[in-house]
């Protein structure tokens, strides 16, 4: 039988774990790396590697019958809205039942990965040994490289300050006045945490937001989706009244209107944040025009005398170990063909690239059947003529909906990008099956039907 190619995987989070347990079902061998000392990534609080951005209070904004992989679901006895450590423990849970420990090399980070003159990836590891791959599969994330403002604010803060990708806890800020910038999740759930411990906090953004609540009407807001066909005015329709009916609009609060429609920006999800702006426990303010040493001016004129300033302005999306020449993601954009594969690139892979409205891990878990598939020739890519065209509506059609913003340059709808994912799967086996001219093979569109 002809070898199938090897490939590399890089990272062992929630997008390397379902990756590397696709190819090892579909027989495609591999090798896993991680600059830490476990699985988990992300979720894994005060992960040695220092690019965790998980704090201690850190809830899902996903239910979890939503967010868990296909053929793997989470504890039923655990909540809705899972606590990190659980979202941890169900990966070490998934690890164990399908085998994957074994595969990764733990305190092994890729330093560099090239292209060869014959197609190859030539993978250089932290330890300086040198290996090659037919096939390379990124799977990094893209929460752990601090975005800063840009440009910086003007003068300088002689207080506390830090990026919300290194909180952990409020209670160093005990009794201390803080402001927070930014109005998306870390910056809600900062906010409501400090809240019943500091002196003062603040809340400071450019715009307003729509203020999403877990549950509505008793059950989780993600619950009840609708079809993958809905177009994106009924989308906004119905969540619209739902909200409406359920909270009234965000600034009788006391919280700026938003300048946009539902559904033009990503969501920021929270439950108690409405209720600590009413009580005055978290003050909206405006965006920042000045820092006067321990004083913050905002651009209404109001100053603020504070001993810790955040910043809650999310990350870039950062790739260390290509060489910038080669392949960036300037003010985060990376064009991909359905948020994984690089046309003009053959053999690279990308799982988790991307910025869902609803859950992360079963999408990672449909590219990695996908990737793993390819690799074994029961998947065929399109030609790159028809995946730059694709890559062309997808990007003019994203555009025009989101909010011109560096924090919507890779938004995908959980439903209908998944649906869109399943159609190519099907279509690409076919164009396997007409290419090899080999008898049908059992369709696997959809993941969750593979044992180990």
């Amino acid at each position: 039988m002809k070898s199938l190619p090897k490939a590399c995987v890089i990272g062992a989070g929630s997008s390397g774990l379902s990756t590397i347990k696709a190819l090892k079902v579909a027989g495609v061998p591999f090798d896993c790396f991680d600059k830490s000392d476990d699985i988990g990534g992300n979720w894994y609080l005060d992960n040695p590697n220092g690019m965790s951005s998980a704090y201690k209070t850190l809830q899902i904004n996903t239910s979890k019958a939503r967010m868990q992989y296909s053929d793997f679901p989470m504890r039923e006895e655990w909540p809705e809205f899972c606590h990190h450590s659980h979202v941890l423990q169900y990966f070490h849970d998934y690890c164990d039942h399908f085998g994957l420990r074994e595969h990764i090399s733990f305190n092994t980070g890729v330093q560099h990965c090239e292209r060869t003159d014959d197609g190859l990836w030539r993978i250089t590891l932290d330890t300086g040994e040198t290996r090659l791959y037919d096939a390379l599969v990124v799977c990094n994330g893209h929460h752990w490289d601090p975005r800063w403002p840009e440009p910086p604010f003007e003068g300088e803060f002689t207080g506390e300050l830090l990026h919300s990708h290194y909180f952990k806890t409020a209670e160093p800020w005990r009794d201390k006045t803080i402001v927070l910038v930014g109005i998306g999740n870390s910056a809600m759930d900062i906010a409501v945490e400090a809240s019943y411990l500091c002196k003062e906090v603040y809340l400071s953004a450019r715009r307003g937001a729509h203020i999403v609540p877990r549950y509505i009407w008793g059950k989780p807001l993600d619950a009840r989706p609708l079809p993958h066909w809905a177009p994106v005015w009924m989308m906004q329709a119905v969540l619209g009244l739902m909200l409406r009916v359920q909270i009234g609009p965000v600034e009788n609060y006391g919280l700026p209107k938003p300048d946009h429609k539902i559904g033009e920006a990503h969501p920021t999800v929270s439950s108690t944040i409405l209720d600590r702006v009413a009580a005055g426990a978290v003050i909206p303010k405006p965006n920042i025009k000045e820092l006067k040493g321990d004083t913050i001016a905002f651009v209404d004129g109001s100053e603020v005398k504070a001993d810790v300033l955040v910043y809650c302005t999310g990350y870039k999306v950062s790739f260390p170990f290509f060489d910038p020449e080669f392949l960036s993601a300037p003010n985060n954009d990376l064009p991909l063909f359905l948020r994984w594969v690089k046309p003009e690139l053959p053999g690279l892979f990308f799982v988790g690239l991307y910025q869902p409205l609803g859950a992360i891990f079963p999408i990672a878990e449909q590219q990695g059947v996908m990737i793993a598939d390819c690799l074994s020739g029961r998947y065929h890519l399109p030609t790159q003529a028809e995946m730059e065209a694709a890559i062309t509506r997808e990007r003019e059609k994203m555009f025009k909906r989101y909010v011109k913003s560096i924090r919507h340059t890779m938004q995908v709808d959980f439903d209908p990008f998944m649906h869109a994912l399943r159609k190519e799967h099907a279509k690409g086996q076919k164009r396997a099956q007409a290419a090899n001219n080999a008898p049908q093979i059992p369709a696997r569109s959809e993941v969750g039907h593979a044992e180990v």
